[in-house]
């Protein structure tokens, strides 16, 4: 059965905070809250192109949604509870702030059948949340997680790499922590520089550089390997590229690709394949998963490009018995 996710942006509809990084009606593509009736045009549109049997998750995305004022986050909850009740729509996630969780909140999103809550934790170290004016503490993010795992909740903690402060012992101390502190799903963003934010200015004084593309590559395919090995769903790894990010009119620097899960994972197999003692006399036959296939051949065959250096023969077959970042390979004359 396939899954599907209707996402719904609210653009910082209930955010007091401006961190340094954010201009959210930018990154999302949305400069206005939607209403009632688009909510239900979106939902329909999306359902219409759904091939069943289907399970879809509706999600609130983009802002702050437990910072919104209560009667109307019932009301945006109240809108999907139809399609609910017909089974057309699962559940709910919603993305908020880790210091608007409290009880009562937690019983209200229990009550209109929100699943999955995902807290925008971006880092855990606190000189890199205070530089960043995340308005928050380590401890909101430790504390608001425990509270909605103990209703039953599941939990999404989401990062980003390369903040002001930042480095890659912080990162990865970020993503361990992230994992014990019971997650089950992530999203890995690379810090952008856009326009009209704090970070716009501090780029342009020479007083921030943002992560290059390569770097933010190298960060993230060790933390991806950190949330794979401890079976955390990684849901996203880059900003989605919605048009005001692929044409660059407000992009002012960072480490976007359209591709860029698919180069994280070229260079988790490249790592690899490092291993495979090199031999140009030698053919060399790699056995992956066939959904692995591709990510080992490398994003333009650059995987399968380098290994053509150092070996006289290269095939790739397909092995169903392993998970899919697990590889063999024979080798012979």
């Amino acid at each position: 059965m396939r899954h599907y996710n209707i996402p719904i942006f609210i653009p910082e509809l209930a955010c007091p905070n401006k961190c340094i990084y954010c201009n959210q009606r930018f990154i999302s593509g949305q400069q206005f809250q939607p209403n009632k009736n688009e909510i239900i045009e979106k939902i329909n549109s999306h359902l219409q192109t759904f091939n069943s049997p289907f399970i879809a998750e509706l999600a609130f995305f983009g802002g702050s949604f437990t910072g919104i004022e209560v009667n109307k986050q019932i009301e945006y909850l109240k809108i999907i509870q139809p399609y609910i009740i017909k089974g057309k729509i699962e559940s709910i996630r919603i993305s908020t702030r880790p210091d608007y969780i409290t009880d009562d909140i937690l019983h209200i999103l229990k009550e209109y059948n929100v699943k999955t809550i995902e807290l925008g934790a971006q880092s855990l170290s606190q000189d890199v949340l205070d530089f960043s004016q995340r308005g928050h503490r380590v401890e909101d993010v430790e504390k608001s997680s425990e509270l909605i795992l103990k209703m039953g909740f599941e939990l999404g903690l989401q990062m980003m790499i390369g903040l002001p402060k930042d480095n890659i012992e912080k990162s990865i101390n970020t993503a361990n922590k992230i994992v014990s502190l019971g997650a089950k799903s992530t999203r890995i963003y690379p810090t952008l520089v856009i326009e009209n934010t704090e970070l716009a200015n501090l780029y342009r004084k020479g007083e921030y550089t943002p992560l290059s593309l390569d770097q933010a590559i190298i960060w993230t395919s060790q933390i991806y390997q950190i949330f794979h090995n401890n079976n955390i769903k990684i849901l996203r790894v880059g900003l989605h590229p919605s048009e005001s990010l692929l044409n660059r009119t407000e992009l002012l620097a960072g480490a976007f690709h359209v591709s860029f899960r698919e180069l994280v994972l070229t260079q988790i197999w490249k790592e690899k394949f490092l291993q495979i003692p090199q031999d140009k006399s030698n053919d060399l036959v790699i056995f992956t998963h066939p959904k692995s296939k591709n990510h080992a051949i490398g994003y333009k065959g650059s995987n399968r490009s380098y290994l053509q250096n150092h070996f006289k023969t290269i095939t790739y077959k397909e092995d169903l018995a392993l998970n899919d970042l697990e590889f063999h390979y024979s080798t012979g004359k």
